[in-house]
Parts: C-alpha cells; structure tokens; sequence
C-alpha cells in the first residue's frame, strides 16, 4: 500500500440474502483527495459508505484506514480511528441547540474535547460552516441548509482523518447549492480527505479529484471526473433515470 494512501477497499462485498448490493468494491482513496462515488439511484453507493463507517458489515473482502484493517471494527470503534461521515436524512440532536450539536461530535470523536474547551472548539466549527451567531438556535428553527451546516460542524469536531458525505448538496436550491459547493471547495482546500456521493454533477466536476462509478453494486468506471463522466458505459448506466441524468 502506497505511505499516503487514506482508505483501501479490496473485494468488498455486501449481501443482503441474494441480493448482492455491492460486488467486490476495489479503490483506493488517498491522502487529501477528494473522491466522488457515484452512480444511478440503487447502485450500492450508499451501503459502500456504510460498509466504510461500519454501520453495516461487510460479506467478504477488507477495509483498511491507514494500513490498518477496521473490516470487523465496530462503527463507534472506526468514528475513533477517523471516520466521520453525513447522512442522506440529517439526523440531528432535536432537543438541543446547534452548540449543544456540534458538542456533541466533540465530545465522542476521534480527537475528544471536554467542557470548557470543547466549547470553544465548538463555537470555531460553527464559524467555519458559516453559521455564526446561531449557536444557541434551537435546530428545529433553522433552515434545510442550516440543518445541513450544523451535520457538517458536527462531523468535523472529531477531526475526522476521512470525512464521507453522503449527499449532503441534496435538496438545496441554486444559491444554497452554489454556498455548499463553495463549503465543500474551502474543506477541500485545507487539506482535507474526503469521500462524495452525490447527483450533481457540477458538483462532481467542480469538487473531485477522481470518480468511481457504480452500477447495480458493480464498479464501472474510475478516473478523472471529466474522463469517467464520458465514459459510454457510464452513461448507458444513467441512461432511463431521470433522477440522476
């Protein structure tokens, strides 16, 4: 394994009775990269995420975080090693405030903070994702992106070595789009690794480094996104879902 790489998948596999959901997933992802997993509605990028942050066990095959095997780790025990991820649904904290929120990821992480201080630290990410002055709002105030900024906060108060974003540009409109992609951009920029499932493909074009494509749990296509993106096969697997066209 090359001394910079993050994240290596080799044979992954996931069955669900007979139903293979992702089929011998191989890719690499390396240090300060930012890779785009993508593919039509159903094709298994989802479940490769939660194969990584060990929300589901893997069938068959190996995960490695920096060389070190957490196939068989428990989720909590991977959030201590460095993964930190997003959810389709943001799942927030509801009785709490955005402070309260984001402590949170402080407090169980990968790097922990303790009361005074993981306050503080706190109160910096909620800066960082643009959300100064609505420490203590109250997460049922906020708006969609808000909610959005406060999951994003809270994930990078671990101070993941690996962040995963699991469509987190999803239901945003142009100009709240067009603030997440430059979100995004200004993490992407400080260094850090990152893995992206998303739909939007100027998003896809603007933000990665390299794609890997999936159908039906198969990867088809990996490389560059303007390369892969014109791939025939890749666009075959678009093909008939208006959704991810």
């Amino acid at each position: 394994m090359m001394q910079n790489t993050v994240l290596s998948l080799r044979g992954v596999t996931k069955r669900f009775g007979g139903l293979v959901a992702v089929n011998a997933m191989d890719f690499n992802v390396t240090e300060g990269e930012v890779m785009g997993l993508i593919g039509p509605n159903g094709s298994g990028k989802s479940t490769t995420l939660n194969l990584i942050s060990g929300a589901l066990p893997a069938t068959a095959g190996a995960i490695s975080l920096r060389g070190t095997d957490i196939t068989t780790m428990a989720a909590k025990d991977i959030t201590r090693r460095g993964i930190s991820r997003t959810f389709q649904l943001v799942r927030l904290l509801p009785s709490m405030d955005v402070l309260e929120n984001v402590m949170a990821g402080a407090v169980f992480g990968h790097k922990r903070h303790w009361g005074a201080e993981a306050r503080t630290y706190a109160m910096g990410l909620i800066d960082r994702v643009g959300l100064g002055g609505k420490a203590h709002a109250r997460v049922g105030q906020l708006t969609y992106i808000d909610t959005k900024r406060v999951e994003l906060a809270r994930t990078l108060a671990s101070d993941p070595k690996l962040l995963l974003l699991d469509e987190w540009l999803a239901g945003l409109n142009p100009t709240e789009l067009e603030t997440g992609i430059d979100l995004i951009k200004s993490l992407r920029d400080e260094g850090r690794t990152i893995i992206l499932v998303e739909h939007v493909m100027d998003a896809i074009r603007s933000l990665c480094d390299t794609c890997v494509v999936m159908s039906s749990g198969t990867k088809i296509a990996e490389g560059p996104p303007a390369a892969v993106l014109t791939d025939p096969e890749v666009i075959r697997a678009y093909l008939g879902d208006d959704d991810d066209a």
